[in-house]
């Protein structure tokens, strides 16, 4: 969803309490892209069904053992950096010790981004590493037109699964992948 460019060498960077002070613009928001200011745009309605799927699959996984939001906001770095990520996981630990006022230090213990026609291969490539840097375990690309999803982590090599197959999460269980796009048969 994001328009995201290379940070330019000699622009000026914004930090997080700049963003922080910037007026919200109906039906946007910004993010932080390594000090640069990127408006995002709002998604649209079969990126929204992913990301409520997968929520909701992640919930019935998760349990008590941490939190699944549905656009999370995290600060990979404390200056710099502020993200969203479409679908996130977050243990338990982390979550409590998120301030009630603040946001979460580091990226989300799971990070799933919702493939969108504006999403460029640049963007999601730094996304993930950016994610699997700081704290994510596990970095899912959701291919919506494709119906696969792309399997990022720190503990083995990157692999994507489609039709018939079942993605083992790293919490526990398992998600068929039929499951997660069956609302747009």
């Amino acid at each position: 969803m994001p328009v995201a460019t290379m940070p330019a060498a000699t622009a000026e960077l914004v930090t997080f309490a700049e963003l922080e002070q910037l007026p919200d613009v109906p039906g946007y928001r910004y993010e932080l892209h390594h000090g640069e200011l990127v408006q995002v745009a709002p998604p649209k309605h079969r990126h929204i069904e992913a990301q409520d799927s997968l929520g909701d699959l992640l919930k019935r996984i998760a349990g008590r053992q941490g939190k699944v939001v549905v656009e999370c906001g995290f600060r990979a770095h404390p200056d710099h950096e502020y993200r969203v990520a479409d679908v996130a996981f977050i243990a338990r630990e982390r979550w409590k010790a998120i301030p009630k006022d603040g946001n979460l230090q580091g990226a989300p213990d799971l990070v799933v981004e919702v493939l969108s026609p504006s999403n460029t291969a640049w963007e999601i490539f730094d996304k993930e590493h950016l994610c699997l840097d700081n704290g994510a375990r596990e970095f899912w690309v959701v291919d919506p037109v494709r119906q696969n999803v792309r399997v990022s982590g720190i503990e083995g090599p990157t692999r994507t699964y489609s039709h018939g197959q079942s993605i083992p999460v790293f919490f526990g269980g398992t998600i068929d992948v039929d499951s997660i796009f069956a609302e747009f048969e």
